[in-house]
C-alpha cells in the first residue's frame, strides 16, 4: 500500500434491495450490497460500489481478505 492507501474494516450484506452505505458495527463500516454472495458478484459489486463512493477508479480498490466472508 502506498501513503495514500486507505485500509477499512467492512462488513458486506449481500442480498440488499439496493446498494447502500448502512453505518457502522463493531467497528467496521457496513455496506448493503444488492448482489447475492455467489460465485464472487457480491464482491464484485462491493469493490465497484467502495470505488464509486470514494471516487476512485475500481482497480484502486482491491480486497486484503475475507473473500468469502462477510467482513
Amino acid at each position: 500500500a502506498g501513503d495514500d492507501a486507505v485500509t477499512l474494516t467492512v462488513r458486506a450484506a449481500p442480498g440488499a434491495s439496493r446498494d447502500a452505505l448502512r453505518g457502522e458495527r463493531d467497528a467496521a463500516l457496513v455496506v448493503a450490497i444488492a448482489a447475492p454472495p455467489v460465485d464472487g458478484a457480491a464482491n464484485e459489486a462491493l469493490i465497484r460500489y467502495l470505488a464509486k463512493v470514494a471516487g476512485v477508479a475500481k482497480r484502486s480498490v482491491t480486497l486484503q481478505s475475507g473473500a468469502t466472508g462477510k467482513n
